[in-house]
C-alpha cells in the first residue's frame, strides 16, 4: 500500500492532525502517530504479521477511506471515472436561460461605451423564442429523463424581461408535470426590480430562491452599482429584499475588487441585524476578473445596458458569469482571490451565515453534458460566462450547431484542463479551475486556472471546523 495521491493534511493547534483525501471526501483527526502510519504505511513492522493489532486497524481504516491506496495507477483511473460520471450524470437537467442582455445598473466595473455592437437592438427573448425554448427543454427531459429540471434566470437582469421568464417557467413547469419530474427555479438578479408579485409569480412554478448582489456597505454599493442615471440602489434593493424575504430563500452574492473588499465585513454586519437574516440561505463573493484589455473584454456577458426608458446606452457588464443559484453551485465561485477570499469566507462564516468553503469548488459546470445555457436569441452555450460572445456558441435550440459552433462542441467535449495539473492534490474538488477565467486571463479555456494557495487556506479553515464538529478521530 502507498499513500494516495489527494491527500492533504493540517497540523492542528490540539497538536493532533486533520487528514483529508480531496478523492474520497473523507476526513479524519488524528494523533501524529496515526498520521505518520498514513505517510510512511511500510515502516511499522517488519512484515504485517508482526504488526500491532490496533496498526493493522488503523491500516485497513486508512484504506478504507482512501488515505491508501494499491497503486497510483489504479487511482488515477478512479479519478478519470468520477470525471467522467460527473460528465453524464443524468440525475438533473440544468439550463441557465438568460433571458435579456438588458442592464438598468452601470456598474463601474462595465467596460462601456466602445462596445463593437454598439447601436445594435438590445437582445432581448421574445415569447416566440421562450415558446421554442420551453420546447427544446421539454424534449431534453425526454432524452436525459432526469429526476429534477433545475431552472437559473439569469442576464443581463432577467426582471427586465419578466413576459419571457414567467412563460418559460410555466411551460416548463408544465412539461416537468407531465413527466413526473421536479421543477426548482432559481433567480439571479441585481434585486431593483424584486417584488413580491413577481415572488407569488414564480413560486407555483417551482421557485427554489432568489440571489440578489450587493457589492460592500451602502457607500461603497451605491458608488460600483448605481443605476443609469447615477442614483443608488441599495436601500432600494434592502427594501425588497425584506419584502420577499418570507416568501423564498434569499442568497446574497457580491463582486469585489481590491479597492472594496475590505467594505464587505460592514455589509455582513448590517445583513446580520436585518429581520431577513434568518431567511438568508448563503452569502458568498468572488472577485471582478479582468480582461486582457478593454478593447477585448473576452470572457465576460456582453451586455447592452438600458436607461429610464429601457433604451440602449451600450456596455458590456465585467460581472463574470456563474449560475451561482441560490441553492448552490459550484459557479458561486467560478473564480477566486487568494488572499481577499479566505479572509471573505472568514468573515462570512464569523458572522453565522453559510457559505462555500473554498475546498470543493469544482468540476465546474461547464463539464456537464446536461447542464446548458441559452441566449436570448436561442443559442446554446456551454456556460452563462460565454454568452453573448457567437464565436462561443455551441448550436441553437432550433438548428443544432453549424460548423463554427460544431468546432466549438467539440473543443468543449474535449477540455480536461486538469490532465495539466500534475501532482496536485486538490484535482479532484478543482478541476482544472473555470475555463472562462482562463478564457479570459490567459486567452485559452484549456488551460488551468490555478489557484492552489486559495485551496491551501481554506482547507485550514476547513481543518479547524472538523476538528471542532468531531468528537474524536482515529487516534
Amino acid at each position: 500500500m502507498q499513500p494516495s495521491a489527494f491527500n492533504v493534511r493540517v497540523p492542528l493547534a490540539t497538536g493532533d492532525v486533520f487528514l483529508m483525501n480531496t478523492l474520497t471526501d473523507a476526513q479524519l483527526v488524528v494523533s501524529p502517530d496515526a498520521a505518520r502510519l498514513v505517510e510512511q504505511p511500510g515502516e511499522t513492522g517488519a512484515n504485517a504479521a508482526n504488526r500491532a493489532g490496533e496498526v493493522l486497524d488503523a491500516l485497513a481504516t486508512f484504506a478504507d477511506h482512501g488515505f491508501l491506496v494499491q497503486d497510483h495507477a489504479s487511482e488515477q483511473a478512479v479519478l478519470a471515472r468520477r470525471f467522467r460520471e460527473f460528465r453524464e450524470d443524468a440525475s438533473q437537467l440544468r439550463v441557465t436561460i438568460l433571458t435579456t442582455l438588458q442592464c438598468n445598473f452601470a456598474c463601474s466595473y462595465c467596460y462601456q461605451g466602445d462596445a463593437a455592437d454598439a447601436g445594435h437592438p438590445v437582445p432581448a427573448m421574445s415569447l416566440e423564442t421562450s415558446t421554442q425554448v420551453a420546447k427544446w427543454i421539454a424534449g431534453q427531459l425526454d432524452v436525459v429523463r432526469p429526476r429534477r429540471l433545475v431552472l437559473t434566470f439569469f442576464g443581463g437582469e432577467p426582471l427586465l424581461n419578466t413576459p419571457a421568464m414567467f412563460d418559460l417557467a410555466e411551460r416548463c413547469w408544465l412539461a416537468t408535470q407531465a413527466r413526473g419530474v421536479r421543477q426548482l427555479v432559481n433567480i439571479i438578479t441585481n434585486g431593483l426590480l424584486l417584488s413580491p408579485a413577481i415572488v407569488d409569480r414564480m413560486l407555483p412554478f417551482g421557485l427554489n430562491g432568489v440571489k440578489v448582489t450587493l457589492d460592500g456597505d451602502r457607500a461603497t454599493h451605491d458608488r460600483v452599482r448605481p443605476t443609469r442615471g447615477g442614483q443608488g440602489t441599495f436601500d432600494r434593493i434592502i427594501a425588497n429584499v425584506g419584502r420577499v424575504a418570507d416568501r423564498t430563500s434569499i442568497a446574497i452574492g457580491g463582486n469585489f475588487d481590491a479597492a472594496t473588499a475590505e467594505r464587505y465585513p460592514a455589509l455582513l454586519d448590517f445583513l446580520k441585524d436585518q429581520p431577513f437574516a434568518g431567511r438568508i440561505s448563503k452569502v458568498a463573493f468572488k472577485p471582478v476578473i479582468a480582461p486582457k484589455s478593454a478593447q477585448t473584454p473576452a470572457g465576460f456577458i456582453p451586455l447592452t445596458a438600458v436607461g429610464p426608458e429601457r433604451q440602449p446606452t451600450n456596455g458590456s457588464c465585467m460581472s463574470i458569469a456563474g449560475s451561482g443559484s441560490a441553492a448552490g453551485s459550484a459557479c458561486d465561485s467560478c473564480h477566486f482571490v487568494d488572499e481577499q477570499m479566505s479572509m471573505l469566507r472568514e468573515e462570512t462564516k464569523r458572522r453565522g451565515f453559510a457559505t462555500v468553503d473554498g475546498v470543493h469548488m469544482g468540476p465546474c459546470e461547464l463539464y456537464r453534458r446536461h447542464s446548458h445555457t441559452i441566449g436570448p436569441d436561442g443559442s446554446l452555450y456551454a456556460c452563462p460566462g460565454f454568452t453573448g460572445d457567437n464565436a462561443l456558441a455551441v448550436g441553437h435550440i432550433s438548428a443544432g450547431h453549424d460548423g463554427v459552433q460544431s468546432d466549438v462542441a467539440s473543443r468543449v467535449e474535449r477540455l480536461a484542463p486538469w490532465r495539466q495539473c500534475g501532482d496536485c492534490s486538490f484535482v479532484p474538488v478543482c478541476g482544472g479551475g473555470c475555463a472562462v477565467a482562463s478564457h479570459a486571463e490567459l486567452g485559452d479555456m484549456e488551460a488551468p486556472s490555478c489557484h492552489k494557495r486559495a485551496f491551501e487556506s481554506a482547507l485550514i479553515s476547513l481543518a479547524e471546523d472538523a476538528a471542532g464538529a468531531m468528537a474524536g478521530g482515529l487516534q
